[in-house]
């Protein structure tokens, strides 16, 4: 019985890319992470950095239930506060285009959407999520920080004297990465969950974060 287990773990492994292709290797049995590795457009930075520079709350979440003949998902309302910032059109339009692939990778009509402006690390702790899959990426500000299989062990997860402070242990998604992160629910992934946690923020330093979730 151990053989098996073994040997995936021995396998379990990242993938980064600069096409959005790469995010269809969370698919794939043996990766636990799936980064594309984008630049974002210059008016969709500006308007991530003009939306943080104004420091007020943001915390909005939506329920996308995606149409069956491929119109593109109702974002109506989303940050509808900034929308006389520049690059608004633009932010919301790359939103659209996440959520709907997003959807179409995974063949679901349900999304759960989180935008979020944060002033303080969420999750501080190295941890895994119990679900199948999340989409993280970051608008504005430092990217969630990952570990390799094998750099710390799982059993001591929520201990922070058992987390790994070396910084070459510790890897980091980019600023505007898109990222799909596999969590315990995903069927056969069961014990490989990617292990991350927010990055630790400097006084008056704020990111402006989304996560998409699979609803069903």
């Amino acid at each position: 019985m151990l053989a098996p287990s073994l040997k995936r773990r021995s396998v379990v492994h990242p993938v980064q890319g600069e096409t959005p292709q790469t995010l269809a290797r969370i698919l794939d049995d043996e990766v636990n992470l799936a980064v594309w590795q984008r630049q974002l457009p210059v008016h969709i930075n500006d308007f991530g950095q003009l939306l943080l520079s104004l420091n007020v709350p943001l915390a909005e979440s939506l329920v996308v239930e995606l149409p069956s003949d491929d119109a593109e998902p109702n974002l109506h309302g989303l940050a509808a506060g900034f929308s006389d910032l520049h690059g608004y059109e633009g932010f919301i339009a790359d939103v659209s285009w996440l959520v709907s692939a997003f959807a179409c990778l995974l063949g679901v009509q349900r999304i759960g959407l989180r935008l979020r402006a944060l002033d303080k690390a969420m999750c501080p702790r190295f941890h895994v999520d119990h679900v199948p899959v999340r989409l993280i990426t970051t608008y504005s500000g430092i990217g969630s920080q990952w570990l390799r299989e094998g750099v710390m062990d799982r059993r001591q997860l929520g201990k922070p004297e058992a987390e790994p402070v070396e910084d070459s242990l510790i890897e980091q998604v980019a600023c505007g990465d898109v990222a799909l992160f596999k969590g315990e629910k995903w069927h056969g992934n069961e014990g490989f969950g990617l292990i991350h946690r927010s990055p630790q923020l400097a006084s008056g330093e704020r990111r402006l974060i989304l996560t998409l979730d699979w609803l069903g």
